[in-house]
């Protein structure tokens, strides 16, 4: 199996767990949105990746300005994650 077909195939299980973190109504809504940052991340890197490899003849990895305008994305996903978990955290520690 291709690593493209993996990461195409990975989506789905995500998918699941997005629709069971929404649905659950549990998840902080600040790391609920990182949650849903990291599907724009994969919408960035794809079409990236394509030019990258189009634009360069290289792998995104090797197109730095490329590589990391796609990667802030996933950078942010993670910030809203952590920050929306650091949150929920401090509001059960308050009397």
């Amino acid at each position: 199996m291709s690593k493209e077909t993996l990461f195409a195939l990975s989506l789905f299980p995500y998918l699941g767990f997005l629709w069971f973190m929404t649905r659950s109504g549990k998840t902080p809504r600040l790391a609920l949105i990182g949650f849903y940052v990291l599907l724009v991340f994969v919408a960035v890197t794809i079409p990236a990746g394509i030019y990258a490899k189009v634009h360069y003849g290289e792998a995104l990895a090797n197109v730095d300005w490329l590589h990391g305008s796609a990667e802030f994305f996933l950078t942010i996903s993670n910030i809203l994650v952590v920050l929306g978990f650091r949150q929920a955290i401090l509001q059960t520690k308050k009397p």
